[in-house]
């Protein structure tokens, strides 16, 4: 696979689930909730920050309210553009209005084997892979840690060992959920390492971390303490929140908006009443339950909706925004991975979410990552891509001039105006087979491509991108990473 040129930060305005009353409604609960109703708040640190701000704390039951005045206050110092930079400023990706970038995400304990389809747990080599493959993806604009080491059974050395192996392999901006303080602390002093020091880290953050708010309506201990820590040290983190239809929200859409929005803002609130004007991002990932079975479901076209639908919440309160697109139940590569996650891949861009994580390779309800298709996920965000596009009308596009001088029954193939725009206005698929039938042989099925993809990469020697001094000083300061040769 060829890679190309990277098209990044296109706007998506096409798709708005919530009408302008529907958005002030929602706007009016927020403060409501977090006001009358609060937040359970189990980290010391987070309720000290937020009593200083002016928040009524019970430390009895840990309950936290926030007055409307503390709330607008924390949005408005809210930095309402962040950059999440890539190292070699290729992949920038500007979190801000309705610009739209994907990548990866859902931490899955599981990986298909592209031997022999089965599934199989996840290592740190399939970290590695898995980043070698977004380097190279040209539509997958950064990198969430999407797989878990599974032999790593030290809870303090997951996270430097999932981050190391990732900056290891892509030059991608790299953000990744956390396991323990200590990790956390182990993966910033990592990155300024590699940044050279904390303010140039500061000045152009390559990594960036996602926290939790737990549904409904709770700040853990760890996460709490975790989220502080970022602040305090102006790192971009992401605060996002998971409540399902029916389980830990509302089973409506629109009372899971609510939830999700207000628990973020939450989020939001707890990192401006710790350090005013850090990086925060508001998260999306919720979906619905299975309410036969009682399972929560990934490939829901209503997941969709709902992360669109919190994504015009996002851009409403002027705040970059984490979004959740491209997931599917299905347990297999095929028919239903593909549908169910072109589906809502296209409507949360079209939505304007800044950023899409989970959106290229995960399935089975986002317990297991595919590399077929990560490949196959990438080919649907080129098309995603070109609907963002949108269509250019102006003179020359519209070829009046030309249309009136050959009239009718003339054709248009030898034009200059066709030679002009033939390469740019449609989307060149990679793996898709356009040929006829007659024509076709196996090696253009798009199947026959997709795993050639693999095995490619696959193959492909290993090859650091971090510089080799760099390198062995991680490596000599951080024992416990594992796997530590190229």
């Amino acid at each position: 696979m060829n890679k190309k040129s990277p098209l990044i930060g296109l706007p998506g305005t096409l798709y708005k689930p919530l009408s302008d009353s529907a958005v002030r409604a929602i706007e009016q609960n927020v403060f409501r909730i977090l006001e009358e109703s609060g937040v359970l708040v189990y980290s010391k640190t987070a309720r000290d920050a937020f009593r200083t701000a002016g928040a009524a704390v019970d430390e009895e039951t840990a309950l936290v309210k926030l007055p409307k005045a503390l709330v607008e206050d924390a949005i408005d110092s809210t930095p309402s553009s962040v950059t999440l930079y890539s190292r070699d400023d290729e992949y920038n990706c500007v979190l801000e209005d309705s610009k739209v970038h994907y990548g990866t995400g859902g931490t899955a304990i599981y990986v298909l084997d592209p031997d022999t389809g089965l599934r199989v747990p996840s290592t740190i080599k399939d970290v590695v892979l898995n980043a070698r493959m977004v380097e190279e993806l040209e539509n997958i604009h950064l990198f969430t840690i999407n797989v878990f080491p599974n032999e790593i059974k030290q809870k303090d050395s997951i996270d430097v060992n999932r981050f190391f192996h990732a900056l290891d392999n892509t030059k991608k901006h790299v953000m990744g959920g956390i396991y323990s303080l200590v990790g956390c602390k182990k993966v910033v002093r990592l990155a300024e390492v590699i940044a050279g020091s904390m303010d140039a880290l500061r000045a152009k953050p390559f990594i960036s971390f996602i926290t939790l708010i737990i549904s409904p309506y709770k700040i853990d201990d760890i996460y709490g303490e975790m989220t502080c820590y970022l602040a305090s040290n102006e790192l971009p983190v992401v605060v996002p929140t998971e409540p399902v239809c029916g389980t830990t929200s509302p089973v409506t859409l629109a009372g899971n908006v609510l939830s999700h929005i207000t628990e973020t803002i939450a989020g939001i609130a707890l990192v401006q009443c710790v350090k005013k004007g850090a990086p925060a991002i508001c998260g999306s990932v919720g979906s619905i339950t299975n309410l036969r079975t009682m399972d929560h479901v990934g490939g829901a076209v209503e997941r969709g909706m709902i992360n669109a639908a919190v994504s015009q919440m996002a851009q409403h309160f002027a705040v970059p925004f984490y979004g959740t697109g491209g997931t599917s139940d299905a347990q297999e590569v095929g028919i239903q991975s593909s549908f169910e996650s072109a589906m809502s891949s296209l409507l949360v861009a079209m939505s304007g979410a800044n950023y899409i994580h989970d959106i290229a390779g995960l399935m089975e309800t986002d317990l297991t990552v595919s590399y077929e298709k990560l490949v196959i996920d990438n080919e649907i965000l080129g098309m995603c891509q070109r609907v963002l596009k949108g269509i250019e009308v102006n003179e020359d596009t519209l070829g009046v001039e030309m249309l009136l001088e050959k009239g009718p029954g003339k054709d248009f193939l030898a034009e200059e105006h066709t030679i002009a725009y033939m390469r740019d206005e449609f989307f060149e698929p990679s793996i898709a087979n356009r040929k006829l039938r007659d024509t076709s042989t196996p090696a253009d099925k798009a199947e026959t491509k997709v795993a050639e993809v693999v095995r490619n990469m696959r193959e492909k020697p290993v090859e650091s991108v971090l510089p080799a001094e760099t390198r062995a000083r991680a490596l000599k300061m951080f024992p416990d990473i594992i796997g530590q040769g190229s």
